[in-house]
C-alpha cells in the first residue's frame, strides 16, 4: 500500500512563490486532448460531490524550486482543495510544499512522440512520488499499448495491468460513446463495478429518463384502474 508522507512546512525550506512562474498563458493543446481532459475532470466533480479533492487539467505542479513545474494533462489530489484566495501568487498552481503532498494520480495524453512520457516525465512523477502515473496513447504513438498504468511501490514505478487504483478508490477504463456531441473512444474514471463516473449532462439525462419512466408507470396504473371502473383521481 502506497503511503504518502505529508510535508510539514515548518521543517522544510519553502521557496518564495513570487520568484516562480505559475503560468505562461501559452495554449498548446489540440481539440481531442482538450475534450478528453474536460471529460476526466468534469466527471469527477459531478460524481464525487461529497468528497474533498482537487482535479485539474494543464495546471503546473512545482515539486521542487530547483526545477521548472511539470504540467500534466490531468491530475487528481485527494483531501486537498484550492485555497480561498486563489489569485494570490502562491495559490495559483500546485506547489507540493504548500498542499503538503503530491497528487495521487497524474495523467498524460499522448499526442505525438515529443512529450517523452515514458522517459523524463515518468522519472519526474516517480521522483515526485505520485501514487499512479497513467499514460493514455489513443493513437499508439509510443507502441501498441493504448493505456499504461504505473504504480509507485516504494521509490519506483512498476507498470501494472490493474485498472483499479486501490489508493484512490477509483478505476480507469476505455469507453465508447458520445461526449459533447462527439462519438468516439474515451478514457474514463469508473467505480469498482465498472460503471463510469457520470458527467453533469449524463446525470441530468439519467434523471430525466427516470422521471419519464415514473410518469409512464403512473399513467399505466391509472389506465388500469379506470379499466376496472375506479377513478384514480379519487384515491
Amino acid at each position: 500500500m502506497v503511503q504518502q508522507v505529508l510535508i510539514n512546512n515548518d521543517d522544510y525550506y519553502v521557496p518564495d512563490a513570487n520568484q516562480l512562474i505559475t503560468e505562461n498563458d501559452t495554449p498548446v493543446d489540440n481539440f481531442a486532448s482538450a475534450k478528453q481532459q474536460r471529460l476526466l475532470v468534469s466527471s469527477l466533480y459531478s460524481s464525487l460531490q461529497h468528497q474533498t479533492f482537487l482535479a485539474e487539467a494543464n495546471v503546473g505542479i512545482y515539486y521542487t524550486d530547483l526545477q521548472p513545474p511539470i504540467v500534466p494533462d490531468v491530475f487528481l489530489s485527494l483531501d486537498v482543495q484550492v485555497p480561498e484566495k486563489w489569485w494570490e501568487k502562491q495559490n495559483r498552481c500546485y506547489m507540493v510544499w504548500r498542499f503538503g503532498k503530491p497528487p495521487e494520480v497524474v495523467l498524460e495524453i499522448v499526442s505525438n512522440k515529443e512529450g517523452d512520457e515514458l522517459g523524463k516525465k515518468l522519472q519526474i512523477y516517480e521522483h515526485m512520488r505520485a501514487s499512479y502515473y497513467i499514460v493514455y496513447d489513443p493513437n499508439q504513438q509510443l507502441g501498441e499499448k493504448v493505456l499504461r498504468i504505473y504504480e509507485l511501490r516504494g521509490r519506483r514505478y512498476f507498470e501494472t495491468s490493474e485498472t483499479w487504483l486501490e489508493q484512490v478508490g477509483l478505476g480507469i477504463t476505455l469507453w465508447e460513446g458520445e461526449f459533447e456531441g462527439r462519438q468516439d473512444h474515451w478514457l474514463r474514471w469508473c467505480y469498482q463495478d465498472s460503471n463510469v463516473l457520470l458527467t453533469g449532462d449524463e446525470r441530468a439525462e439519467q434523471e430525466q429518463q427516470r422521471a419519464e419512466q415514473a410518469e409512464q408507470r403512473t399513467q399505466l396504473l391509472a389506465d388500469r384502474l379506470r379499466a376496472m371502473g375506479v377513478d384514480p383521481d379519487t384515491l
